[in-house]
C-alpha cells in the first residue's frame, strides 16, 4: 500500500489485547531439509544438483517482497543445522562446506482445511513469485552460498537423501 501500511501484520486492538499485539497474516515460507545429496530433473535432464547441504523448497505469498526474500535467504544461510565437533547442531551450511538447492514450490501455500481439494489462493501468482525466488537465490549467492536451482513452473522430479532426518520450516 502507498500509505506505508505493512500488510503482513495486523495490529489487534488494545481492548482485545492490552498493549496491542502484532499478528502475522502470512509470510514467505521455506521448507528446509539437510541432505547428503539432492537433485532436480526436468524432462530427463538434471537441472540442479548438490552434494552435502540444504534442499530448500520456497513458497511465495501475495504480501512478500524483495526485502522478505533477502531476509529469508539470510535466515536459511545462518540456520545452524549441521553438527559441530561435539555433535550438536550448531553450524550453518556455509561453515559446514555445504551447498544449497533451491526449489520453488507454490504448494507450500496449499490450504486443505476445507474439503478434499487444497486451495492455492494464498500462493502468489507466477509473475510475482518468480522474481522473488530469483531475489532469494541471488541473496544466497551474495552471502557466499554455492546455489543450484530447479526450474520455475516446470514439472520437476526432486531426489534427495535427507540427513538425520533434519527438516525445518521457516517463515519470514
Amino acid at each position: 500500500m502507498t500509505d506505508g501500511t505493512d500488510l503482513r501484520f495486523l495490529l489487534c486492538s488494545e481492548a482485545a489485547f492490552p498493549g496491542g499485539v502484532r499478528v502475522r497474516l502470512s509470510a514467505m515460507r521455506a521448507l528446509i531439509q539437510r541432505v547428503n545429496r539432492a537433485s532436480v530433473t526436468v524432462d530427463s535432464e538434471v537441472v540442479g544438483a548438490i552434494g552435502r547441504g540444504l534442499c530448500v523448497f520456497v513458497g511465495v505469498t501475495h504480501s512478500d517482497d524483495e526485502r522478505v526474500a533477502e531476509k529469508l535467504a539470510e535466515r536459511v544461510w545462518r540456520l545452524r543445522v549441521f553438527d559441530d565437533e561435539t555433535g550438536f547442531m550448531n553450524v550453518p551450511v556455509g561453515d559446514a562446506g555445504g551447498a544449497v538447492l533451491v526449489v520453488s514450490q507454490f504448494t507450500l501455500y496449499g490450504d486443505a482445511r476445507k474439503g478434499r481439494r487444497p486451495s492455492w489462493a494464498a500462493a502468489a501468482r507466477p509473475e510475482q513469485a518468480e522474481p522473488l525466488i530469483g531475489t532469494f537465490v541471488a541473496a544466497l549467492g551474495g552471502l557466499g552460498a554455492r546455489v543450484a536451482t530447479g526450474r520455475f513452473a516446470a514439472h520437476m522430479h526432486v531426489e534427495l537423501v535427507n540427513d538425520g532426518p533434519v527438516t525445518v520450516t521457516v517463515e519470514i
